[in-house]
């Protein structure tokens, strides 16, 4: 299977509890850190996306697989 990519202000969509949300990708995450308060364990060879809610404005993470373009 091809491996996504989403570049800094691509607007992605993810499944979530009350159906698709929304966001615009904000950076592509390479080595471990947190966000907001959440370990998130990414590597070169298992990137995660840090994404900027379109609803609440806040950040979050999600790998690629979990991700789909948008239109704007």
């Amino acid at each position: 299977m091809a491996e996504k990519e989403f570049h800094t202000g691509d607007h992605v969509s993810w499944a979530s509890h009350s159906g698709r949300a929304y966001g615009v990708v904000k950076e592509k995450i390479t080595e471990r850190t947190h966000v907001r308060g959440h370990t998130v364990n990414a590597s070169p060879d298992d990137p995660q996306y840090r994404i900027r809610n379109d609803d609440s404005g806040r950040d979050v993470a999600h790998r690629p697989e979990a991700l789909r373009h948008e239109q704007k």
